[in-house]
């Protein structure tokens, strides 16, 4: 990580081609960065997108995390259109796909190809059972026909993964994941540039088939199983992307504290003013829940793979839906130099714009909800306030593990779920009392849910039940993460962040709000110490490379 920083140099440093004022006039152009891409062609960055055991260097998701948040703290529409979308595309193929298929992508993704991943489609959105476009068997042959929209470097990608319907009736069954060589495929074409407010440099397009013919070897696991393949494959990428996205949250906290610090108003710093601090404590708080909650089911892929499928859906709702709320938290924090495109703060509204959109990607937030619904009937009966706790390494962030394996994955949890028993570590008992009874009123309310309260078409209400178990999930991966043993950095600011995090949780849960107090003031001394000594904002606080002054005098 240290390397690509080094690599990536200065970003305030306006002569730097890969710097900020870079960043601002390629997203002016509507163009990805071409001395960033020419950097993570230099460090391979494509290898991390690839098993170790084909020749690349993922373990696990965090391994992949840590390299590509630093390029989303430089630039989001470079991760996002340099390649994190060819990881996407390849899990499917990680997951379902033959000896023969896994080779080949490897090989293409190792020789600085770049995947695709054509799963969605305007019309039907992520309802995928719906999903139109077909691949019909003929001979030995599929026969490829409709359009797949807003695909990331789908006009530079050589290999494609595209979800089709393969079966004309309706069902679980009606759709296969298949991996296309486009090199070898006639009778297609690119569909025009969609231009988006964020991630503006990002080349998104889509593609046409008129009868187009690729082999049947093509198929991913057996014909009719697109829909599984979904559903175990996405867990990986639900966890991974938000985790990623973290990384543009990590500078946009970084760019209000220096403002913070420099514009005086009342005749003091920003900083000093007591509403704007606590609104930096609250994000550097809500900063430290994500990076907790999306580590531990990163983890979880290894150790408890038979959970993810719950897991993994409500740590992808409950980031998103904290670096929305932090980012604009921020943006109140500049005022009215969160609008501005040029000066030392113009980066702040790129990243705002560029959030919004790279946060919610590859899956909505009601989908996630959707994937969490029909399981809680089962998880209130098997496992809240019963399961036995998971393993300690869960919350060992940073100790190693085995390379991920990905046929350990199901699409259902089956009502297995042990994260929620780390509740009962949370310190304050006032706070622990709480989650433990809104988990237990919960229990009762899930238990006996009507048929029609377990599907797509669920009520409102359920949905609110699904989103207050993943807000109670991440409350237990923080209590987790900063208790005993498995706390990676012990004493008082892991006392503090934990006890202001829980009780922003349980603020978003009902309640009544209350001062941080110490725990606050603790907090603000760790995030301006971590400002200073050029170190992340997450849970670890890494290194990160040092850099020269942010501001000339002048730009006061």
């Amino acid at each position: 990580m240290t390397a690509l920083e080094e690599l990536l140099g200065d970003p305030w440093n306006p002569a730097n081609p890969a710097g900020f004022a870079a960043v601002l006039a390629a997203d002016e152009q509507g163009e990805l960065l071409t001395a960033g891409e020419s950097i993570l062609d230099e460090v391979r960055l494509g290898d991390q997108f690839v098993p170790a055991s084909l020749g690349g260097a993922f373990v696990g998701v965090d391994g992949l995390v840590q390299a590509m948040r630093a390029v989303f703290r430089r630039d989001p529409s470079l991760g996002i259109g340099y390649g994190v979308t060819s990881f996407i595309a390849a899990v499917p193929v990680w997951t379902a796909g033959d000896a023969g298929q896994r080779k080949w992508l490897a090989g293409q993704l190792l020789g600085g190809e770049r995947a695709a991943a054509a799963f969605t489609e305007l019309a039907h959105g992520a309802d995928f059972s719906r999903m139109s476009m077909r691949a019909e068997t003929r001979g030995d042959s599929l026969v490829m026909t409709g359009a797949k929209q807003l695909i990331n470097n789908i006009g530079r990608a050589r290999a494609v993964t595209l979800f089709a319907r393969t079966w004309a009736e309706p069902g679980s069954r009606s759709h296969s994941m298949l991996l296309v060589d486009l090199a070898g495929v006639r009778d297609y074409r690119i569909l025009p540039r969609h231009h988006t407010s964020g991630l503006r440099a990002t080349p998104l397009a889509g593609v046409e088939f008129n009868g187009s013919r690729v082999p049947l070897d093509a198929m991913l696991g057996a014909p009719g199983s697109g829909l599984e393949t979904a559903l175990r494959a996405f867990q990986v990428t639900r966890i991974a992307l938000p985790a990623i996205a973290i990384g543009a949250l990590d500078t946009q906290l970084r760019l209000a504290l220096s403002f913070a610090g420099e514009r005086v108003l009342y005749g003091r710093p920003v900083a000093d003013i007591p509403v704007a601090r606590d609104c930096l404590v609250g994000v550097f708080a809500d900063l430290l829940v994500c990076d907790a909650f999306s580590a531990v089911a990163a983890r979880a892929l290894h150790l408890l793979p038979e959970q993810t499928s719950v897991l993994a859906a409500a740590c992808k709702y409950v980031v998103c839906a904290l670096l929305d709320s932090a980012s604009y938290d921020l943006f109140t924090v500049l005022g009215a130099r969160s609008y501005l495109r040029e000066g030392p703060y113009g980066v702040f509204q790129k990243y705002f714009r560029d959030l919004a959109v790279a946060a919610l990607a590859h899956s909505s937030s009601a989908a996630c909800l959707a994937t969490i619904i029909p399981q809680l009937p089962r998880l209130a009966r098997r496992s809240w306030l019963r399961a036995d706790p998971g393993p300690e390494e869960l919350f060992s962030l940073g100790s190693p593990l085995p390379e991920l394996d990905f046929d350990r994955l199901v699409p259902d949890a089956k009502g297995r779920e042990s994260l929620s028993a780390a509740l009962s570590r949370v310190q304050d008992a006032e706070l622990r009392t709480f989650f433990l009874g809104r988990l237990a009123e919960l229990r009762t309310r899930c238990q006996d849910l009507p048929p029609g309260e377990r599907t797509v078409t669920a009520s409102a209400g359920t949905f609110a039940l699904a989103e207050e178990y993943a807000f109670l999930l991440a409350a237990a991966a923080c209590a987790g993460v900063t208790s005993g043993a498995a706390s990676v950095r012990a004493g008082a600011f892991s006392a503090a962040w934990q006890a202001v995090a829980l009780r922003r949780i349980a603020g978003r849960l009902g309640a009544p709000a209350r001062p941080a107090g110490e725990a606050g003031s603790v907090m603000f001394a760790e995030l301006l110490s971590r400002h200073e000594g050029s170190q992340t904002f997450d849970v670890v606080a890494r290194q990160l490379a040092r850099h020269g002054r942010r501001f000339a005098a002048g730009d006061r």
